[in-house]
């Protein structure tokens, strides 16, 4: 959806030059980030997913002082822009109502970068929450499918819609489609709670997926769908309808409070295979192949280290969760 011209006046230019203490903790971001990621090229698509906690507005200084609020200033906004960078698409969840702040990121990434982004879902548990793709448009382009997923009522009586509405986008590299399909699924107060909106938009996607002469191609799902560990009764109700989870990403952290102990499979990047007579599980990807390369960005030794701050206060200047991100390759 377009933008509204008073909401884009929002989007504001840094208060001065970037301080020398950022431009070197940026050159150390991006070292990093060329030692994790692999680079753009000419026949490789990368696609990420990150939620960005709480990315609504922003304090207007290089770095926030203590009785600032909001937290996220400048300075962690140039950071997240640079690993925006490293993306073709980058599904972006926890935006919010007020768009200030992902306004300012594009105006930190250059005009190549553009967004598409959903509206607000109403209601308290919508929690004034968007969905968002950034993506590089020297790189993709739109396909034009763009499209929030709604429940249809069963028999003519009222169906429980999803407490933020998944949000589905098309795109284009190369002249290979794919359709990416975003969400954030409702936290609730037990993992039980989670479950109906789980098992919901995965059989929903199965169908799309499964129409003929549909506009579904390349379909894949990524997000944040609150699934608590490998295997629980979450994961099996999610991918039971044939999404295939890249192995690559079994084991990694998804979140900075993750340790050896306590581990969750919150974001997933995930698309559907079918598994044939031999038990062999073929790709149904076309057009595009995946090699298990893939990964998260652990951006906390390397971003705002100086400040001293604690992993809960890092989380509201950058985000509490890692980005995801896998490459594929591009048949030409």
């Amino acid at each position: 959806m377009p933008l509204p011209t008073s909401t884009r006046l929002l989007a504001r230019n840094p208060p001065s030059e970037m301080p020398s203490a950022v431009g070197e903790e940026l050159v150390g971001l991006r070292a990093e980030l060329d030692r994790v990621v692999p680079a753009k090229n000419s026949t490789n698509l990368l696609i990420g997913t990150w939620n960005v906690r709480a990315l609504g507005g922003y304090t207007q200084r290089w770095t926030a002082r203590s009785k600032d609020s909001p937290k996220r200033d400048w300075r962690s906004m140039a950071c997240i822009a640079e690993v925006f960078s490293r993306f073709d698409v980058t599904a972006v969840q926890e935006t919010r109502r007020d768009t200030s702040a992902m306004l300012a990121i594009l105006s930190l990434l250059g005009p190549k970068y553009r967004i598409i982004i959903s509206d607000v879902t109403e209601g308290d548990k919508g929690n004034s929450e968007r969905l968002a793709y950034v993506y590089d448009s020297t790189r993709v382009q739109p396909s034009g499918l763009v499209g929030e997923i709604v429940l249809p009522s069963m028999k003519g009586s009222p169906v429980r819609q999803f407490a933020r509405t998944p949000y589905a986008a098309g795109f284009v590299r190369n002249n290979v489609e794919f359709i990416l399909t975003t969400v954030h699924v409702l936290w609730g107060k037990a993992p039980a709670e989670r479950l109906p909106e789980l098992a919901a938009f995965a059989q929903w996607m199965r169908a799309w997926a499964d129409r003929p002469q549909e506009w579904n191609h390349n379909l894949l799902v990524l997000g944040d769908f609150n699934i608590d560990r490998h295997e629980d009764p979450l994961w099996q109700e999610f991918f039971s309808t044939g999404l295939y989870p890249p192995a690559v990403l079994h084991d990694v952290r998804r979140t900075i409070f993750d340790n050896n102990r306590n581990r969750h499979y919150y974001d997933q990047i995930s698309w559907f295979s079918p598994t044939g007579a031999d038990g062999k599980t073929e790709s149904r990807l076309d057009g595009l192949t995946f090699d298990e390369v893939g990964g998260n960005i652990d951006f906390v030794p390397h971003v705002l280290t100086a400040l001293g701050l604690t992993k809960a206060q890092m989380s509201w200047r950058i985000s509490d969760h890692y980005p995801l991100w896998l490459e594929f390759n591009v048949s030409t």
